[in-house]
């Protein structure tokens, strides 16, 4: 293996929620190591969009690098409550799921923007990475040891390794594999309501609450100190009816056809509809086939979040993924410098960790979708009433396997290999 440059220049290419949590893990398992930059395409530091779920997995990992405490100042709380799932035309109950109490950590839902806030502050507080604007990455071109990033606006920089965090468009994966989107066969609707304008009368035990009809589900759960409600409506639609819609945060809709879509759901989810603080967004729903690798370059390039493995939304589990990815890297960097094992072997050991648990939860995510819109090969042709004793039992224990993996003991395991290889060599040159 060539000498270790030091500091070793990390280029993180994204400054969302990948990008930023990548950085701070990195910066707290490596700090004396790295030099890391971040690159974000936009003018500024911002997220758009409402809330994003933090699951339980994602929140330990946080609490792990310093950051719970600044997590819960912003979360939502269900107060025991993961989701309780209801009927779309009553409310009345179908299963309601629970979170793992006994634990130290829970499930987080933020909103987007206060997120990504709560990730830059600790960026500038710990002096983890240089913040860069307006640098689109247009390539990648490796020259010997380092790689060379060639900017849209015609400036480069230059690293040993480049993280690709940006996103579902990546312009860095599509330079190693073709983005090819598939329309899943639905839309989503998304906005936010201020709890205190619903909170009278409501008629459920936890304001995260799912909805469910065939062909259509609505979901809402409490963000922000439980100040705000956040609000999402997936639909079944056949593409045609779309026309330009686009799978961007930045579309939007008319609420009169959000009513539409949702007429029939009981007067609880009307109520919520009306009370929408802004225009609701809009957005297609592309699914993704599975990547088959990670790690370009002969390991001077490496994929984290959506880029590797953009998934659907309905367990709210894509950026829990994201965390893992940047955390598990972290812990694989922190080796290669205690080794002597090339830098390739252990961003594979980060693939072979991360890669088959994140494409089960896009496989099961997919699944989720099915289920809650009755879709299912077994539930077609099946009434309403038919296929609900089929969705009970399919959703009381589904997330308990993403929420209580202990990825830190898979890590561990599956790198005594690689360790061992280290420990040999260093004794061999010793001899």
């Amino acid at each position: 293996m060539s000498e270790i440059p030091n500091p070793f220049r990390i280029a993180i290419i994204g400054g969302g929620i990948s990008g930023l949590f990548t950085a701070l893990s990195l910066n707290w398992h490596c700090k004396d190591d790295v030099q890391i930059s971040v690159y974000e395409q936009a003018s500024e530091y911002k997220e758009i969009g409402a809330g994003v779920g933090i699951g339980v997995n994602a929140a330990k990992l946080l609490h792990k690098i310093g950051l719970g405490e600044s997590l819960n100042e912003i979360s939502g709380n269900a107060e025991g409550f993961w989701i309780t799932f209801r009927r779309f035309d009553t409310g009345e109950e179908v299963v309601t799921v629970l979170e793992e109490l006994t634990q130290k950590y829970r499930n987080s839902p933020v909103q987007r923007a206060e997120f990504l806030d709560l990730l830059l502050a600790a960026v500038r507080e710990r002096g983890a990475a240089s913040l860069f604007t307006k640098k689109c990455c247009k390539h990648v071109k490796v020259l010997g040891n380092h790689v060379t990033i060639e900017f849209t606006d015609g400036t480069t920089g230059d690293a040993d390794l480049i993280i690709g965090c940006d996103g579902i468009h990546s312009a860095l994966r599509s330079q190693y594999v073709t983005d090819r989107p598939i329309y899943s066969g639905k839309i989503a609707w998304r906005g936010l309501v201020e709890v205190q304008s619903i909170a009278e009368g409501w008629p459920f035990p936890t304001k995260s609450v799912q909805w469910m009809a065939q062909d259509r589900h609505f979901l809402v759960f409490p963000i922000s100190q439980n100040k705000l409600l956040n609000v999402v409506g997936f639909v079944t639609k056949d593409r045609v009816e779309l026309g330009d819609l686009k799978e961007s945060w930045s579309c939007t809709g008319d609420i009169m056809d959000m009513k539409k879509d949702f007429s029939g759901f009981e007067e609880t989810v009307q109520g919520v509809i009306d009370k929408l603080t802004s225009t609701p967004s809009k957005w297609l729903l592309n699914d993704r086939d599975p990547l088959a690798e990670w790690v370009y370059e002969d390991g001077q390039v490496v994929l984290v979040g959506d880029s590797a493995h953009a998934m659907l939304p309905y367990q709210g589990a894509g950026a829990g993924q994201a965390i893992e990815d940047g955390y598990i890297l972290s812990r694989a960097m922190q080796d290669f410098f205690k080794s002597s094992v090339d830098i390739k072997d252990w961003l594979h050991l980060y693939q072979e960790v991360r890669l088959p648990r994140a494409q089960k939860v896009q496989e099961t995510t997919r699944e989720a979708g099915d289920i809650y819109e009755m879709q299912s090969p077994d539930m077609r042709g099946l009434t309403f009433d038919d296929c609900m004793p089929l969705v009970k039992a399919r959703i009381e224990s589904r997330m308990k396997w993403i929420w209580m993996e202990d990825i830190d003991a898979v890590y561990d395991a599956a790198s005594i290999k690689l360790k061992g290889s280290s420990t040999t060599a260093a004794r061999t040159q010793l001899l």
